[in-house]
């Protein structure tokens, strides 16, 4: 009876090591991949921005330049696709002015060319990983491309809110969205290229 005891309390002992051990290795990686992440972040133009919406991926992202960029893609694509569903039902909503309604209609549009391009990147993404020399450079060109394209169409979306005719909560709700949109794709292109200039 004391012998099981004995067992039982060492096995206690024993998983309660291998947990602490597993937080603590955990907390460094975690630790190790937001100082990885506030570095990188303070060469793009909105670094706070960039830490903000990338630190909760620190364990995920560690010290690696490729997960970095990955991550930031994925941020920029579900920022996309959220803007875009806030627009969608902008335009369904009655009494809006007809310059606001056709200004949401093209922004919506927009936005479907920039989550086009953005998913488009992360297949290429996908591709440049597996990718070496020319073929890699080829890839990283093709994502530097469309991100930067998808970058043009939330920027056009913005633009199409221009004058004082458009000003109002139309305007300003749209532009709080794909604002943010704009500049975490921006972070995203810039984690792109530093990935791609060190391959």
């Amino acid at each position: 009876m004391e012998r099981a005891s004995v067992a039982a309390v060492l096995l206690v002992v024993v998983v309660a090591v291998l947990y602490t051990a597993g937080i603590a290795e955990s907390a460094a990686a975690k630790s190790d991949g937001a100082s990885f992440i506030k570095a990188k972040c303070s060469t793009t133009q909105y670094p706070a921005l960039c830490v903000q919406s990338l630190s909760m991926y620190a364990s995920a992202i560690q010290k690696s330049p490729k997960q970095l960029a990955h991550t930031a893609l994925t941020v920029s694509l579900a920022k996309a696709q959220s803007a875009k569903a806030f627009v969608s039902k902008l335009g369904k909503i009655k009494g809006m002015k007809k310059r606001e309604l056709e200004a949401v209609h093209d922004c919506l549009e927009e936005m479907n060319d920039s989550i086009d391009r953005l998913s488009q990147s992360m297949q290429e993404l996908e591709k440049a990983g597996k990718s070496k020399g020319q073929d890699f450079l080829w890839h990283m060109s093709n994502v530097d491309t469309w991100v930067s394209a998808a970058l043009t169409d939330e920027n056009t979306c913005v633009d199409g809110f221009a004058g004082r005719a458009l000003d109002g909560r139309v305007k300003e709700s749209v532009r709080g969205w794909v604002v943010n949109v704009a500049q975490v794709t921006s972070n995203a292109l810039a984690l792109i290229n530093q990935y791609g200039a060190k391959n």
